[in-house]
């Protein structure tokens, strides 16, 4: 609980992941949030920590999407969208959108993915948060960016339920503005 007496997303994370050692590989701590998303309370608080990366200091949303990257991205964005009265837009691995899209390809620790968004998804000038369950090394959410951008729209922020600061994600964003309501 905060001093308010409000639950604080930070330590309901820190209660509800469980580390799975060894997943999907040896070496991988996997960060397993389904035991956050199978408490009401507790996911409905998450959700508005995220959402808060969405709104100026009133309170009043200022984007007009929410973008949310496959997989877990997509568990977490859809409900922030609705919380901040914006749409929701998928980023999705190469091949899952059925109509014209821009793609990016972006390294990872072991090969290369690519990802794709709707060439319509988002208007020039829109205002848009990316949403994600862990930052680790930074290149789905700078990849992300660059495809918000090759839109025209603009990334106001990211929020994300987790960053490990033991990967360099937090350089590879940049400028853009980093909402994490937990470090590992």
């Amino acid at each position: 609980m905060t001093p308010s007496g409000t639950l604080d997303a930070g330590a309901l994370l820190r209660d509800l992941v469980v580390d799975v050692p060894d997943y999907p590989e040896p070496g991988v701590v996997f960060k397993d949030i389904s035991p956050m998303l199978a408490a009401p309370a507790a996911f409905g608080v998450v959700i508005e920590a995220l959402a808060a990366a969405g709104r100026d200091a009133s309170g009043r949303s200022v984007v007009d999407h929410v973008v949310g990257m496959e997989a877990r991205g997509f568990i977490l964005a859809a409900p922030v969208a609705l919380a901040l009265g914006a749409g929701f837009v998928p980023v999705r691995k190469a091949g899952k959108l059925p109509r014209e899209t821009y793609a990016e390809t972006y390294a990872l620790e072991y090969g290369e993915a690519t990802l794709e968004i709707h060439r319509d998804g988002l208007r020039p000038g829109d205002r848009v948060l990316l949403v994600d369950d862990v930052l680790a090394t930074g290149g789905t959410i700078a990849a992300t960016r660059r495809l918000i951008e090759r839109c025209g729209a603009v990334p106001i922020g990211a929020a994300v339920l987790m960053d490990l600061s033991f990967l360099p994600g937090r350089q590879a964003l940049g400028d853009l503005p980093l909402t994490s309501l937990m470090t590992v």
